[in-house]
């Protein structure tokens, strides 16, 4: 099979890094992928350098390459503004995020051109459900973790209780950075605010994740993966990452009860070395980059069927 991925970012953010992995995951499975990205990302530099076929994202691109493939896919929000008015093909749309469909008129003509939505969590499912998109037509497919991949892997035995806390450096006020700020000093535990988690993790004794609005959560996956126990927000799609008490914790988002539960992990290695056990395992059953295509590839198929 072959498909035409359309992603609008500039950065490479979670939703690139899913690309990017699912790119990867077609073509082990033996499908061949064109990417339409923009030409001054950081998407396009990577699938270049990966040996994909990528071309500029525009309206043009979208009318030429969609002709000769079996499926178009939309990873963001104007990927899929530019396949719904320009596809020559069947088109699935991946939805990552937490916040209602707008209901405009542009936006309701929008949505009704795609074949079939690949939401990223069962939350993210009900938020188009309620947006009037029909049941029928939405896949869950969750974000994936590469478990072939080379990242430095803290083990169980490295672990330790003494290094900073790790926390996600955003500017986005949606996560929450304010209440981690005031957390880790109210628990007297370091903090360090993160923009290359992949690096920081290899000397975290927790990540805390507060956010205020998430669809899914790939930094947590990626914790998980790494063997950091984790803190999260109870919102959004974050439940269906973490049973809570079991491969990490969820807490409301309340600094004072934050700093409790931060203090209260970095009290017991025995609970953060179960978490990590537990989470590591939480991974392979539901969010290895095998489920993520297998997954996709349903949704294609009843897309071409449909």
């Amino acid at each position: 099979m072959r498909v035409l991925h359309i992603d609008t970012g500039r950065e490479m953010r979670g939703g690139q890094h899913q690309v990017m992995l699912l790119l990867n995951e077609l073509r082990r499975a033996g499908h061949e992928s064109v990417l339409l990205a923009r030409p001054d990302g950081e998407l396009r530099r990577a699938a270049e350098a990966g040996g994909f076929s990528v071309y500029p994202a525009t309206l043009p691109s979208v009318w030429r390459y969609s002709s000769g493939v079996a499926i178009v896919h939309a990873h963001d929000a104007r990927g899929h503004t530019l396949a719904a008015i320009a596809a020559r093909r069947k088109l699935v749309v991946s939805r990552r995020v937490a916040f209602p469909v707008k209901r405009g008129v542009a936006s309701r003509w929008k949505y009704s051109r795609a074949a079939r939505f690949l939401a990223v969590s069962h939350f993210v499912a009900g938020q188009l459900e309620k947006s009037g998109v029909r049941r029928e037509i939405i896949d869950i497919v969750f974000d994936g973790i590469d478990l072939e991949g080379h990242m430095g892997v803290a083990s169980q035995a490295s672990w330790n209780s003494q290094f900073p806390a790790v926390a996600l450096g955003s500017a986005d006020p949606q996560k929450g950075r304010d209440l981690v700020d005031r957390a880790a000093h109210l628990a007297g535990i370091p903090i360090v605010f993160s923009t290359d988690l992949e690096r920081d993790f290899q000397r975290a004794s927790m990540f805390v994740y507060i956010t205020r609005s998430e669809g899914l959560g790939s930094a947590a996956l990626l914790a998980m993966r790494m063997g950091v126990p984790v803190i999260a927000s109870r919102v959004g799609g974050l439940p269906e990452v973490i049973e809570d008490g079991k491969s990490g914790i969820l807490v409301q988002n309340d600094s004072t009860q934050l700093a409790s539960v931060m203090q209260s992990l970095q009290a017991d290695p025995a609970r953060a070395l179960a978490f990590i056990e537990q989470g590591r395992r939480r991974i392979a059953d539901l969010f290895s980059g095998r489920h993520l295509v297998q997954r996709t590839l349903a949704s294609y198929g009843r897309a071409i069927a449909g």
